[in-house]
């Protein structure tokens, strides 16, 4: 089945998209918003109730790759092609659960989200006045990803702390990081066309 754009479009109106690049603000940005308007905030992960029921390997492997792998050293130690090659492949898998999600919801009330539902999508579901896109430079999201207290990223720390070699795991995780945070996706970001803030 296929539902057009325009019907989707319709029944998101209701909707307002932070999208962009790492350590730019957009889920500081995304609560304060919801805070001074009344509106339903969807962080990160926000989904995640409805694909952990819904999401099995052989359809949606990205986003069943944590029940599916080997361990997290496999996790932390994986290249920068495929730690990318994962990150897109979540995202893309992610839309249609983002979509069914967020018409629910939105009815009678504003939402805003956190999200990563490609640039290209955002084009055609959602008005320009609905999009916005927080970008902070490459070296940003590289040095300080490890400096938030928040427990994924803690625990990640963690594993890559014992490996078997961290100096090597960390320098690749790095690598991992930068890869997604490249120059071109940044450049991708800022020719889209929405309403831009750099940090």
């Amino acid at each position: 089945m296929k539902i057009n754009d325009g019907i989707i479009k319709h029944y998101l109106k209701n909707v307002f998209f932070i999208n962009g690049t790492a350590y730019a603000g957009k889920s500081t940005m995304a609560a304060l918003l919801a805070s001074k308007h009344n509106m339903i905030l969807c962080g990160e992960n926000y989904h995640t109730k409805t694909t952990s029921i819904l999401a099995y390997p052989e359809q949606y492997p990205n986003l069943c790759y944590f029940h599916t792998m080997k361990d997290w050293q496999e996790f932390v130690n994986r290249t920068p092609e495929e730690y990318s090659a994962w990150i897109e492949g979540t995202t893309n898998e992610l839309v249609e659960f983002e979509i069914a999600e967020l018409i629910h919801i939105s009815k009678d009330r504003k939402v805003i989200v956190d999200t990563n539902i490609p640039i290209e999508i955002l084009k055609r579901i959602a008005d320009h006045h609905q999009v916005a896109i927080l970008l902070s430079p490459q070296s940003m999201s590289v040095d300080r990803f490890f400096d938030r207290k928040d427990p994924d990223k803690q625990f990640l720390l963690s594993q890559i702390q014992k490996a078997e070699n961290p100096e090597k795991t960390m320098e690749n995780f790095r690598k991992c990081i930068a890869k997604i945070n490249s120059k071109e996706n940044y450049d991708m970001f800022l020719n889209s066309g929405f309403f831009t803030i750099i940090r």
